[in-house]
């Protein structure tokens, strides 16, 4: 029997306002090569500048993932040729990466399981290639954006934990702030080492890197892959050597692309035009003090609010939403009732509109207060749920005021108890034959009486209290009968 060992070292772009080492403007997406200057260009002579952004987002990252902080660091260059790295070296972090020894526990199965983090360091990106008909195109946007590199323990031993942890990873960073963490448009970009060895070894095995995986499902289906295909090459007797290999997700397998480079081979040493970076103990207790409300903490207070498992998932994915859910003051006060409610509308109707219309939820005319005023009215019984979801398409088209448009629109409800306990009266006189079906078991028989008042009322009175009446009145009827 052997034992698969996998480690994931991940590259995240951070949200910064300017690239890492210079003043261009960090937006990969704009028109190509408008966001550069001569230290993107590794025009000689000019010297990089370090972004305290870039330091702030990485140590936040650090913090969250459980890492012991470097506090005096240096930035190393890492030296290799490649027509998309204009100096001829990436500026980055060999010895003394911001963090490290941190961990992330994730849980698959039911089961929990730390996984370690040997490092997170802080580098630049490179040029983006974009080949075409008349050759390789270098796109200098990307040329000098920040990332953080984070390179896991070689702790995980399956498919399942390997997408768990990158979930969880991703889900971390994304609430952070740091990064929009959008692996299929290359912010958060997925590296995979994956070695077997006999189970009675401490010894690991020869590692095989996978890279250019562009999904979590396809870091699972590489990993699974691999193990298929060393397995089947150590059974022949065959010796693996270290290479890299890339995913290729129309036949979900890997393909050779070179053998393995060794560390020595980027020849590092020490930046010489960025000085040694200090970290103040009060500069780091600022940066902990601030960090937003992550995932884990989020769950715990739906789950105290009562919402269930799903619309939690549901929110969790939808970062936009959670955050404004999680400004509102009836969640802010953990008012459980009006929030499960809330909570459904969002999940719910709004998200159901925002994909079928394919809107942006910032683009969306709902606010805190019409949709407060609107779970209120529904909670007071002013308004039906049908009424409720009428309304709420009103309110994310075209906004304004609840109380308005419950005017305006006729759907105030009647819950007058007195005038609608003398219309069920009526309706029971009118309908003696649904009355005995009552009596006889019929359960149908409440529904036809219930759409008769409403019908009476023309769907004005409050549903709940109307169904209520009915049934004390068919009971008090039937004990008075007897």
């Amino acid at each position: 029997m052997r034992k698969t060992t996998i480690g994931i070292e991940v590259h995240v772009e951070l949200k910064s306002h300017s690239k890492v080492y210079s003043h261009s403007l960090n937006s990969f997406n704009s028109e190509a090569n408008t966001n550069v200057n001569v230290i993107d260009l590794g025009y000689p002579g000019t010297l990089p500048i370090m972004n305290q952004e870039v330091v702030k987002m990485a140590l936040e990252a650090a913090m969250v993932f459980n890492c012991n902080i470097n506090k005096d660091m240096h930035f190393d260059r890492k030296n290799y040729f490649y027509p998309d790295l204009p100096k001829g070296y990436q500026i980055t972090q060999q010895d003394t990466p911001i963090g490290y020894n941190g961990y992330l526990e994730i849980e698959t199965n039911g089961v929990k399981k730390k996984i370690g983090i040997e490092r997170i360091h802080i580098e630049e990106d490179t040029c983006k290639s974009i080949h075409s008909e008349i050759g390789t195109l270098l796109n200098y946007n990307r040329a000098g954006v920040p990332l953080i590199e984070i390179v896991s323990a070689p702790d995980m031993e399956t498919p399942e934990e390997a997408m768990a942890y990158l979930e969880k990873l991703r889900e971390t960073l994304l609430y952070l702030g740091i990064s929009d963490v959008k692996i299929e448009e290359g912010s958060m970009r997925c590296d995979t080492n994956v070695s077997l060895r006999e189970e009675t070894s401490d010894i690991l095995g020869t590692k095989i890197e996978v890279k250019n995986i562009g999904s979590i499902r396809n870091v699972g289906l590489a990993i699974a892959y691999e193990v298929e295909r060393q397995g089947a090459l150590l059974d022949q007797g065959i010796k693996l050597v270290e290479e890299t290999r890339r995913f290729d997700d129309t036949n979900n397998t890997t393909i050779l692309m070179r053998t393995k480079e060794t560390g020595n081979d980027y020849r590092y040493f020490p930046e010489p035009d960025l000085p040694f970076l200090h970290l103040t103990d009060e500069w780091i207790e600022e940066v902990r003090l601030n960090l937003p409300m992550l995932g884990d903490e989020m769950r715990k207070n739906y789950e105290a609010m009562g919402i269930n498992d799903k619309v939690i998932e549901t929110l969790m994915i939808n970062k936009e939403i959670a955050d404004f859910f999680n400004e509102m003051r009836i969640v802010k006060e953990k008012q459980s009732t009006f929030a499960t409610r809330t909570a459904n509308f969002l999940t719910g109707d709004v998200l159901s509109y925002m994909n079928k219309e394919k809107v942006p939820f910032v683009e969306l005319a709902l606010t805190e207060e019409n949709l407060t005023d609107l779970v209120k009215e529904l909670e007071a019984g002013s308004i039906s749920s049908k009424q409720a979801k009428e309304l709420i398409t009103v309110l994310i088209q075209n906004g304004g005021s609840v109380i308005e448009l419950i005017d305006k629109l006729g759907m105030k409800q009647n819950s007058n108890t007195d005038e609608l306990k003398a219309i069920v009266m009526a309706i029971l006189e009118q309908n003696p034959e649904s009355v005995t079906d009552y009596y006889a078991g019929k359960d149908r028989a409440v529904k036809y009486l219930m759409g008769q008042i409403m019908k009476e009322t023309k769907g004005s009175a409050n549903p709940a209290l109307v169904n209520q009446l009915l049934l004390e009145s068919l009971n008090v009827s039937k004990e008075t009968n007897l």
